[in-house]
């Protein structure tokens, strides 16, 4: 069996498409015990936050393993497997191993050094554990993880090297002010109770806030967190929990508002930030450059359809302006210009073809269609089309920044808004509001893609190293167990079986006689075991050592049930000893 992970995370996929795989609790286990199920696997792990779907699998066949494995994310994620594959990735054997220390040690994660990963990693280990899908391999791969990563924060200064996702957020809403100076004397509104949530409101309360309101769905979680916060003896910041619906009325009275919630639809919408914005200032929350007779004077929805209407910038690169694009610039996203490939995502084989000739020279060409060609071949021809407009022109349609635009200034906000919820909570509407700052999830990995890596990531990189490799050599050696065990079993059972022969001719031994002779009888069998087992195990530790098992059951004749009936019975009290806390 062999160690198998497939997955997506920041790294590999767009917000977009981990938002709509993200896994709930009873989809996480279903996958749990669906993958258990299937052939290739006998023990599974899933690791889900918000920027990483992972599963973790002990599996007999690899290519099946990855094919299996892959089409399970898919199933269960409700995201197609064709549109699911390009963003997976799959580490196997000892990269697996490397994988899960470096995500451990917050070195893959959104924020390098972030340690919240090792409670949810401490969380999934204990899921497949009560699951029973978790055997010896994962629960000490899991393990070892952990402890893995509480070696990289204690023996260097990794957390140095990036803050806590809830502090670099606070960073980015404050543009580079210093945060406690910013946060002093506001009021923030937190929305969740959850463990994110507690710290964004400890965090707030350390920084100074005045006042934190906390809203959550079950009204006496929000109270406990409320009241904590108003009992900690490192802050004097006044807290108190209000239901769900009252977060409208409490949205106009904060400065801030931290959001991370289980939700699987927005918690926030682009009308209502409109509405809170509107209400503290007694303007329209419209995109820079609207005017606000345009925009309408309500904060409801015509203000935020005026906002969505205003083209982007940098949308006009085409020669002929932007009037005849075959795109709907509304549905464009923030920050993509739309030759982008988030513009033409989605779009069927004509349109693509018309926008690859208007991004050429500005104008729609009108491909006449033969009467009756529709279908896969229609299509293809159209395709191929494009692409060579596309060679022509010298570009494809690609995911980049806007093109350099004279900006129009934005009025300072009033409302700032902290989005740390996968799928989001906040509207992303939101970020072209006048008057409101939106952080996401999606802005904080663009503002960490560039953070400088400093010594201490060396460190923790050498730390995973050297634990990949003492792992990888106790796993070998403990591959070899089972069959050491099972000699030893054989060893004595020859033992016994000559002792009792031995009494049979020797009816008149007596019973000191007879323990001196077993005693004498199993010291020649140890000794001449003692050296070959020792040795065995040594290189069965080394890369390659694989095959000195398979030479101990030959040269000794050991039955494979009986080896498998080893390992099988020490798998179990693996499980049963680790269940514990980690």
């Amino acid at each position: 069996m062999s160690l198998l992970v497939v997955g997506l995370s920041h790294r590999s996929a767009p917000v977009s498409v981990l938002e709509r795989a993200s896994l709930n609790a009873d989809a996480q286990l279903k996958l749990l015990q669906d993958t258990v199920a299937a052939e290739p696997a006998a023990e599974a792990a899933v690791l889900a936050t918000c920027n990483r779907i992972e599963l973790y699998a002990d599996v007999d066949k690899f290519h099946a393993g990855v094919a299996e494995l892959s089409t399970l994310l898919a199933q269960h994620s409700g995201v197609g497997l064709e549109e699911l594959t390009p963003h997976l990735y799959v580490h196997y054997e000892d990269r697996a191993v490397h994988h899960l220390f470096s995500v451990a040690c917050g070195l893959d994660s959104m924020v390098v050094g972030e340690g919240q990963i090792l409670g949810q990693i401490k969380d999934s280990l204990a899921r497949a554990q009560d699951l029973h899908t978790a055997g010896r391999l994962l629960n000490d791969l899991f393990q070892q993880a952990l402890r893995v990563g509480k070696r990289a924060h204690s023996e260097t200064g990794i957390d140095r090297a990036g803050q806590s996702l809830v502090t670099f957020g606070l960073e980015q809403l404050s543009a580079g002010a210093d945060v406690q100076r910013w946060a002093r004397g506001k009021k923030a509104l937190v929305i969740g109770a959850g463990s994110m949530s507690s710290l964004a409101a400890a965090t707030l309360a350390r920084s100074g806030v005045a006042e934190i309101v906390v809203a959550n769905r079950t009204f006496e979680r929000a109270e406990r967190l409320a009241q904590i916060l108003s009992e900690g003896d490192d802050t004097d910041v006044l807290a108190r929990a209000v239901p769900m619906d009252s977060v409208p009325v409490e949205l106009t009275r904060a400065d801030v508002a931290v959001s991370c919630t289980g939700a699987t639809g927005l918690v926030l919408t682009a009308d209502a930030v409109a509405a809170a914005v509107e209400g503290r200032t007694g303007a329209p929350a419209v995109a820079p450059g609207v005017e606000p007779a345009a925009a309408g004077q309500s904060a409801g929805g015509s203000t935020v359809r005026a906002a969505a209407e205003t083209p982007l910038p940098g949308a006009g690169t085409a020669a002929g302006g932007d009037e005849n694009c075959p795109l709907d610039l509304s549905s464009v996203p923030s920050g993509f210009s739309v030759m982008g490939e988030a513009a033409v995502a989605g779009m069927d084989a004509a349109t693509l073809e018309q926008h690859g000739a208007w991004a050429a020279g500005g104008t729609v060409v009108d491909r006449p269609r033969e009467t009756g060609r529709t279908g896969p071949e229609a299509d293809a021809e159209l395709i191929g089309a494009l692409a060579a407009t596309a060679t022509r022109v010298g570009r494809v349609p690609e995911r980049r920044r806007p093109e350099p635009v004279a900006e129009v200034p934005r009025p300072e906000p009033v409302l700032f808004l902290l989005d740390l919820a996968m799928p989001r909570d906040v509207d992303a509407a939101v970020h072209r509001l006048a008057g409101a700052r939106l952080v996401d999830i999606e802005s904080l990995a663009d503002a960490s893609a560039d953070a400088p890596m400093a010594a201490d990531v060396d460190m923790v990189r050498r730390i995973v190293a050297d634990e990949v490799a003492a792992f990888g050599a106790a796993q070998r050696a403990a591959r070899i167990t089972p069959t050491v065990v099972a000699l030893r079993s054989m060893a004595a059972e020859v033992v016994a079986g000559e002792i009792a022969r031995l009494e049979g001719r020797l009816p008149g031994l007596d019973a000191k006689h007879r323990a001196e002779i077993t005693q004498t009888v199993k010291r020649v069998v140890d000794k001449l075991l003692h050296a070959p087992t020792v040795r065995v195990k040594q290189l069965a530790a080394e890369p390659g050592g694989a095959g000195y098992a398979d030479a101990l059951r030959t040269l000794f004749d050991l039955d494979q049930e009986t080896v498998a009936s080893v390992s099988r019975a020490g798998n179990s009290t693996t499980t049963e000893k680790n269940r514990g806390p980690a």
